[in-house]
């Protein structure tokens, strides 16, 4: 019985250090996020041109427009040669880049009124 309750404390709090973890990285991708459209907001301000997804395949970037992870997903493969892990992480970024960007677009769009 003492090794059940020991087994789950140390279970517990592995799975608490864990999640602290996580909370840590997601905490700093946000801030990158943040950081990656005041970079692009100063570009923009000082008329410097700036694509983010000019390194998108364009079948890749019409797949995404449709909602088509998984197509773009092999697309990028397709394309690239590159593994199924490395294509889904690819076109992850792509995704939040281009989530990003259109929220900044519509907090610009909202200040500037």
């Amino acid at each position: 019985m003492n090794e059940v309750a020991f087994l789950s404390g140390l279970l517990g709090v592995g799975v608490a250090l864990v999640l602290i973890r996580l909370s840590s990285i997601e905490r700093r991708l946000d801030r990158t996020a943040r950081l990656d459209a005041k970079v692009d907001a100063l570009l923009k301000a000082s008329g410097v041109e700036f694509d983010p997804f000019r390194d998108v395949p364009a079948d890749v970037r019409e797949a995404l427009e449709r909602g088509e992870t998984i197509l773009a997903i092999k697309r990028f493969r397709q394309a690239t040669g590159v593994g199924l892990k490395e294509a889904k992480d690819f076109v992850d970024e792509v995704r939040r880049r281009r989530l990003w960007h259109s929220g900044l677009a519509e907090k610009l769009a909202e200040s500037s009124t």
